[in-house]
């Protein structure tokens, strides 16, 4: 790691004693780049039919509202730690790089194996790297995007080289079936991504240019799950009142995340001087395929540059959005230079953007 630990933690100047920059020193600045994405999906599929016909709703209905066709489903032998490190696995794999040179995970959940130990320990396990740091984030839906942000800080501030950014769900374990706010929606599955420091290379060099986060806690009513916390403890009365259950107002929750991610996805571009017409794929938090629309239609965006696996996946929550990504990438969708934007919203609320060059 020898050039890393002189790097500020946000990367803009080396650290210098004598309190001068040279062209010397400048040339061992650090830019993030993802070098392997990932992702697993379990085997179970569950159709609108499956899910429409306890609720009284037809599959065609179901499509119409969503854009969802099919949802994945974590088998009962499956915890989330599995979805993740299989998706770990895959961007390892797609990087090329031995889990012996990774250096830190953190894994994005709402849907924790356990309380504790965190599900990021359960995967560091799994994957044989013991003694590095693995540690869970939780952002809801957002959790993907402020991980990234935290390894991207990790990188430059040379604490790390290589980090592995997991999202992994096992949504189905609190789901009310009889609520149809949230029972059509969501389904299970993980992405990842390999994260690692490389020397900048001036401007047009690829790599991540930054996240940016953001919350609002006075909106933590919009999508939750009321009990299981210090809060309101686990009794038999939470229990059978189903206070465990996601909990989710369905219509405010929709037109904020719109809101909030065409302003996020907006002052990011124009903050990095680009024009929203030079992203080349638009790969946001696969929440319903109407916000998908809506966010195609405000930022005048064509449909082909928007990336949407909705229909096939359903919402997988923080894990949608590094889904989404490596089907992209595996699709051919995105190539070497491009111009990527990413873009999430969820509990809490949270959302957040970020911008790549690919």
């Amino acid at each position: 790691m020898q050039g890393f630990a002189s790097i500020d933690p946000y990367g803009t100047e080396p650290y210098n004693p004598a309190g001068t920059a040279s062209s010397h020193t400048r040339s061992h600045m650090i830019r993030t780049r993802i070098i392997g994405t990932g992702s697993y999906l379990p085997d179970l599929v569950l159709s609108n039919h499956e899910v429409g016909t306890s609720l009284g709703i037809e599959p065609e209905a179901v499509s119409r509202l969503t854009g969802i066709q099919e949802r994945r489903r974590a088998a009962p032998s499956q915890a989330t730690s599995d979805l993740a490190a299989e998706a770990a696995r895959q961007a390892l794999e797609a990087a090329g790089l031995p889990v012996s040179e990774l250096e830190a995970i953190l894994l994005s959940t709402t849907s924790p194996d356990t309380v504790f130990p965190s599900t990021a320990c359960h995967v560091q396990r799994m994957l044989g790297c013991s003694t590095i740091p693995a540690f869970d984030v939780a952002a809801s839906c957002s959790g993907f995007l402020y991980g990234l942000s935290m390894a991207d800080a990790m990188i430059r501030s040379g604490q790390v080289k290589t980090c592995l950014v997991v999202a992994a769900e096992v949504k189905s374990r609190s789901l009310d079936p009889a609520d149809d706010d949230t029972a059509l929606l969501f389904g299970d599955g993980a992405g990842a991504v390999l994260l690692r420091g490389e020397p900048e290379a001036g401007q047009v060099s690829s790599g991540l240019r930054g996240v940016r986060l953001h919350a609002d806690g006075a909106q933590h009513g919009l999508i939750r799950i009321p009990a299981g916390g210090s809060r309101q403890p686990t009794t038999s009365g939470t229990v059978e009142a189903k206070n465990h259950t996601l909990r989710m107002r369905g219509a405010p929750l929709f037109r904020l995340a719109v809101k909030r991610l065409e302003q996020a996805i907006r002052e990011i571009v124009k903050e990095f001087g680009v024009d929203v017409q030079d992203i080349a794929q638009l790969v946001v938090h696969q929440a319903n395929g109407r916000i998908l629309d809506q966010l195609t239609k405000r930022l005048g965006i064509s449909p082909e540059r928007v990336c949407s696996v909705i229909g096939r996946f359903g919402n997988t929550s923080s894990a949608s959005l590094p889904i989404a990504l490596d089907h992209a990438v595996r699709s051919g969708k995105i190539r070497p230079h491009d111009i990527v934007v990413l873009g999430s919203f969820g509990g809490g609320v949270t959302w957040a953007a970020g911008l790549v060059r690919w």
